[in-house]
């Protein structure tokens, strides 16, 4: 869930009063793939660029750069959107979308000090996914090959506000437009969603730091060979190329993701 970026609780209410009056949606269907779309390759070298983009090492096949930032010429590009909280200082941008706890007060997700968006309701979800479908688009129209989109796991920051149901029926609407527009969509993070990958439409993964969590299998088991690993201590990516070497994608970064040349630039693989 790391995004260095210069530009980048909540009190529990009662189920009744988590949404309006609006009714439930039906059950969504599968998302559909069409067949353009393609994940990453796996086991591919990888670089993560979000902290800015530069020239790519020899031998990287895969890059993940923030969509404000062009694709890397030749590669398969991923683009990294923030879809499920605000930007620090960009809540007033959502106008009613954020989310807000009884007191009316903004659920802030703390390490990040990023509002949460409000996914609780079919209406708000589509009004969300709308502005994230701009991103989408810019992404597409860019040359990017796939999205990942961040924050699939903000529920369990939630305070009980969001539910794992509210994110899924999210990120269906996301991986929907993003396969409408050719793009294949990762799943960020997340482990206890991932046997539930098929159903939301998402193609691959990028998981940060299971090698120090120690439960990298969790995304092998539901993505296989398509999981990027991106890990940000000496511990963590020895466990991860001991373990799971010569089966994914591993990378390890420093942790402000700094573009080579610059103090503190770390890049490891196995």
């Amino acid at each position: 869930m790391f995004r260095p970026r210069a530009w980048l609780v909540a009190v529990a209410v009662l189920c009744g009063a988590c949404s309006a009056a609006e009714p439930a949606a039906p059950p969504a269907p599968e998302p559909a793939r069409p067949a353009a779309v393609t994940p990453p390759p796996a086991k591919a070298a990888f670089d993560y660029q979000l902290g800015g983009a530069y020239p790519p090492a020899a031998g990287v096949q895969v890059v993940s750069r923030d969509h404000a930032a062009p694709p890397a010429p030749g590669l398969y590009n991923i683009c990294y959107v923030n879809a499920f909280q605000a930007q620090p200082g960009a809540e007033s941008e959502w106008g009613d979308l954020v989310l807000r706890d009884a007191n009316g007060e903004l659920v802030i997700d703390e390490e990040w000090h990023e509002a949460l968006l409000d996914l609780r309701t079919p209406a708000k979800r589509e009004r969300v996914a709308a502005k994230a479908g701009g991103w989408i688009d810019d992404c597409a129209a860019k040359g990017y090959r796939a999205i990942e989109p961040d924050n699939y796991d903000s529920y369990t920051r939630s305070h009980g506000l969001l539910t794992a149901e509210d994110a899924q029926a999210f990120v269906r609407l996301l991986s929907t437009h993003a396969h409408e527009k050719g793009l294949a969509i990762a799943q960020k993070n997340t482990a206890e969603l991932a046997g539930r990958r098929e159903a939301n439409g998402l193609d691959f993964a990028v998981v940060e730091e299971c090698g120090e969590q120690d439960n990298c299998g969790e995304y092998t088991a539901a993505f296989g060979d398509h999981v990027i690993v991106i890990e940000y201590t000496d511990a963590g990516l020895a466990d991860a190329c001991d373990r799971w070497g010569g089966s994914v994608s591993i990378v390890r970064r420093d942790r402000d993701v700094v573009p080579a040349g610059a103090p503190g630039h770390v890049r490891e693989t196995c």
